[in-house]
């Protein structure tokens, strides 16, 4: 249950950034079929931070490690990137969308995760 409960308030959250970025689009958003988007976007953002996201950091330890840990915001940005390759009607639309929308669904999730319970 709380996988799904995680699940959904990172959908929510993708949603949420969707509307306030420009530079983000779900395609339908305010329709059932727009948060079905956001639903697959948000489970394929967590296979691929489970699965990606371990062995790009080690990748690139030194690169974080010289700038004091911000190269992750550029880690999280290229997640959002291949999640946008996946997803059909999920677009991030330039890189730096990507990589403000990274911030903001990583602050919005945690926000609502923690007042969630």
């Amino acid at each position: 249950m709380k996988f799904l409960t995680r699940l959904v308030v990172v959908a929510l959250a993708i949603i949420a950034v969707a509307y306030i970025l420009p530079g983000i689009v779900i395609y339908s958003s305010l329709t059932f079929q727009g948060f079905t988007t956001a639903l697959i976007a948000a489970f394929i953002l967590g296979v691929v931070n489970a699965l990606l996201k371990p062995i790009v950091k080690i990748l690139t330890l030194p690169i974080n490690i010289v700038t004091l840990g911000l190269f992750t915001f550029v880690i999280n940005a290229f997640m959002l990137i291949i999640v946008d390759r996946i997803v059909p009607g999920f677009r991030v639309l330039d890189f730096f969308s990507a990589l403000l929308g990274a911030f903001l669904i990583g602050v919005v999730s945690t926000i609502a995760s923690k007042t969630i319970g």
